[in-house]
């Protein structure tokens, strides 16, 4: 053989080596195997995990036949990993919130919030969606990637998008002289051309997703909680510049008519949405919007909202108001046909708690079935991943979690998971 073919040959040979090496292989025992997609509990299953992927889903208990790893959950309920479309990583609600702002360098909050993420992953929740921060979140997202740090797989909105004054404007209650005249860069806008901007900073800075404040909030040091606070126009142009950038949107919306707004807009997701009316309701059914309603954070903040001093005085009547309004809504509009996908506001609401929300869906009328679906193939469907994750499926991420007991028939079991794989990785076992 000639001697350059040889050295072909022997490079060949090489790199098929280091590929064979690479590849980490596992066969996963699955004593109950709950198929999302078809509302099914089969006996008996075999997930094998290639690398970062599930290679293949098959019937009974398969054994390797070379020294790939075997993984027992015989004995454990097994689902895709779950997704929560609503959180925000850089904080967690807490008597100083809002001191914490004067005082905390952006280390001091990363710092902490690898704390929040690693207590989401280690609660089953294998993706989120950050909607809104200081930016820190796109540095967490990007350290969880490099595996820095434990966490779960983000897509991140950066900074929220308001209105001078708005729900997410960051100077509300500052006094004067630090204030300033915060714009799009800033993430506030007060016209469709600002909008514009404002998204195209958005990519600039790292966003995976937008998110406006459509409404006014109930945590903002600002009067109103739920008059609109965007012109359908700066809607518009806030969804038509996204779409650009092949990035999803997402609307901050307690009242009625910002809501009316935000879907006729275009905006895939209302958040909240606590004063939805039947004439939205049935607006978002006929556009195809999701609701991802935040049980958890309602509850969260009407019941703090009654300790004295633990929230500012102007925010705690729109916590009053708002806050327990949210369950009773998320169920008429479950039962109106609304698509649902789950999230929670952790952050508002305690990380590592995100479960809560499935117990407060069920008690609210959902079928656990449904609750579940909220949490993996509806998410997976908002997200435009379907085609990598939200099931365990041939070619998609190896996101899998397990609990001891039948979540169909108890789903606060949910809030006890037993382990957690991401991307093929063992978390928790």
């Amino acid at each position: 053989m000639p001697f350059k073919l040889r050295i072909k040959s022997i490079i060949a040979f090489v790199l098929f080596a280091n590929f064979l090496i690479g590849q980490e292989t596992s066969y996963i025992h699955c004593g109950f195997f709950l198929d999302v997609e078809k509302s099914s509990i089969q006996k008996e299953v075999t997930i094998i995990v290639e690398n970062d992927l599930v290679k293949d889903v098959v019937q009974g208990y398969v054994n390797p036949k070379d020294n790939s790893t075997v993984i027992n959950l015989k004995n454990k309920y097994v689902m895709p990993g779950f997704m929560d479309m609503h959180v925000h990583l850089e904080q967690e609600s807490n008597p100083k919130r809002y001191e914490e702002g004067f005082r905390n360098n952006d280390a001091d909050i990363a710092l902490k919030a690898t704390t929040f993420c690693e207590k989401t992953l280690m609660a089953g929740f294998t993706t989120v969606r950050d909607l809104g921060g200081t930016g820190i979140n796109v540095s967490l997202r990007n350290a969880i990637n490099n595996s820095y740090i434990k966490g779960p797989r983000i897509f991140t909105a950066e900074k929220s998008i308001a209105t001078t004054g708005g729900h997410a404007d960051p100077t509300n209650g500052v006094k004067d002289e630090l204030r300033g005249d915060p714009g799009p860069a800033e993430g506030v806008i007060n016209s469709p051309e600002e909008a514009a901007k404002a998204v195209r900073q958005r990519y600039k800075n790292g966003a995976d997703v937008i998110k406006i404040t459509a409404t006014g909030g109930v945590l903002s040091v600002a009067k109103d909680g739920s008059s609109p606070q965007f012109t359908l126009e700066e809607i518009e142009a806030v969804v038509k510049t996204a779409k650009d950038y092949n990035m999803i949107t997402a609307a901050h919306a307690h009242g009625a008519e910002g809501m009316k707004r935000a879907v006729l807009g275009g905006i895939h997701s209302i958040e909240h949405g606590t004063m939805m009316t039947e004439e939205v309701m049935d607006l978002m059914i006929s556009k195809g919007t999701y609701y991802v309603p935040t049980i958890s954070a309602g509850k969260f903040v009407a019941d703090k909202a009654k300790i004295p001093g633990f929230y500012p005085a102007i925010i705690v009547p729109k916590a009053l108001a708002i806050g327990p309004q949210i369950q009773q809504t998320f169920a008429k509009a479950y039962k109106r046909g609304v698509k649902i996908a789950f999230g929670t506001d952790s952050g508002v609401s305690i990380h590592g708690d995100n479960a809560d929300e499935f117990v407060f869906m069920v008690e609210a009328g959902m079928n656990p079935w449904d609750a579940l679906k909220s949490a993996t193939v509806n998410a997976a469907d908002l997200l435009n991943m379907s085609d990598t994750i939200g099931s365990i499926s041939k070619g998609k991420k190896a996101d899998i979690v397990a609990v001891s007991r039948n979540p169909i028939e108890e789903i606060a079991i949910l809030k006890k998971v037993d382990f957690v794989m991401k991307d093929g990785k063992v978390f928790k076992q």
